[in-house]
């Protein structure tokens, strides 16, 4: 395992690129979890072997494996995606793989975030997570790519970034005393900036109503480029999800970037509202230490959770009333890319999407 640096990225240079800058390739990691993947993990392993053949029409795609999972998941993707052995707890390598930052030069190195299942034992989502937290210094070793450790507990999908300097975020994740509790607002900002090379953090206050990550960014909104954010919308003033927006639009409009300008806001309207069936509910094997799934509950639905490749913007589709309409939104947004529905709900019911589920690596000169 490659040791880690002892400065920071900012300090040598380096900054997190924009997902719109150019890819070497996206790593997934195939789910297998029977306490949060229904039926044994069969329809969400069939989900994500969708989503990979769609985005390796793009880029390059590698696709972590268990051991005992190597044969069938080899079987079910397509040959173009590389298939490797990596141990892992679950399969959200959008949070538990390394955040590439690049310097002017075009060298590449990875930052190797601690890793707590979403709260560690306040409120986290399994009870051992050690397999997660050495994903993304394996994925680094693969690579090649030197690798920073800062002491600081963040997942990807709680940050976004323009490429020019402003990083977005929300207040419920980052400030939650579950990740970093001897840090306050400024220390984390501190420590975002010396991690990503930023200048500037857009906070925003809850992110997706129900969303078991304490409400990452990544499922509420993203830049489309740097000065426009895509923001999850709902107009039902009865839906919970609706107050959230509104302060999220509230916020955008009042802040500017770190370049000094002021926001745009796309508002992408959210499918649903989703819920689990009792059908769904009865496949997962529930396991002590994990999180309870049941009948009734809410999904953290958005088709703002998208992965955005070098030609190819891949989207969930999850509600047959809005799909269509989401996606042209996209394509208006990104009008460089060919939009891809990838049906998701099977993801959805695991607590994420295609962004969660996708790490973009970005190209080194």
């Amino acid at each position: 395992m490659a040791r880690a640096l002892d400065s920071t990225p900012a300090a040598d240079g380096f900054r997190m690129p924009a997902e719109w800058e150019p890819h070497a390739g996206c790593w997934m990691a195939w789910p297998e979890r029977p306490d949060n993947w229904r039926a044994g993990a069969a329809p969400a392993q069939a989900a994500f072997a969708a989503v990979a053949g769609a985005i390796v029409a793009s880029e390059p795609v590698t696709m972590g494996v268990s051991d005992g999972q190597f044969e069938r998941a080899r079987a079910a993707l397509p040959d173009s995606v590389r298939v490797v052995e990596l141990s892992t707890d679950d399969a959200w390598l959008r949070d538990t793989g390394p955040t590439f930052v690049l310097d002017g030069a075009g060298e590449r190195r990875g930052v190797d975030w601690h890793f707590n299942a979403w709260g560690g034992l306040e409120g986290g989502l399994y009870a051992n997570w050690d397999r997660d937290d050495r994903v993304a210094a394996k994925v680094l070793e693969v690579e090649g790519d030197a690798r920073y450790r800062p002491p600081l507990v963040l997942e990807g999908g709680s940050i976004h970034v323009d490429g020019e300097g402003t990083v977005l975020t929300t207040e419920e994740c980052l400030l939650n005393p579950n990740r970093n509790p001897e840090l306050d607002r400024a220390a984390i900002e501190a420590a975002l900036h010396a991690h990503l090379g930023t200048e500037k953090v857009v906070w925003l206050g809850q992110g997706v109503y129900e969303d078991e990550t304490d409400g990452h960014v990544d499922n509420l909104a993203c830049f489309a480029r740097p000065g426009v954010v895509l923001l999850t919308w709902v107009e039902d003033p009865a839906d919970p999800q609706h107050a959230i927006s509104r302060d999220a639009l509230a916020r955008l409009e009042a802040a500017t970037d770190a370049r000094g300008r002021p926001f745009e806001v796309i508002k992408v309207p959210a499918p649903g509202p989703l819920e689990m069936s009792a059908e769904e509910a009865a496949g997962i094997e529930p396991m002590e230490g994990t999180q309870p799934r049941r009948a009734g509950e809410r999904l953290a639905a958005s088709y703002v959770n998208f992965y955005l490749g070098n030609s190819r913007l891949v989207y969930p589709l999850l509600d047959p009333a809005r799909d269509a309409d989401a996606g042209a939104i996209l394509a208006a947004a990104f009008p460089d890319r060919e939009v891809v529905g990838v049906p998701a709900r099977e993801i959805l019911l695991g607590g994420g999407d295609i962004h969660c589920i996708t790490q973009q690596v970005p190209a080194a000169h």
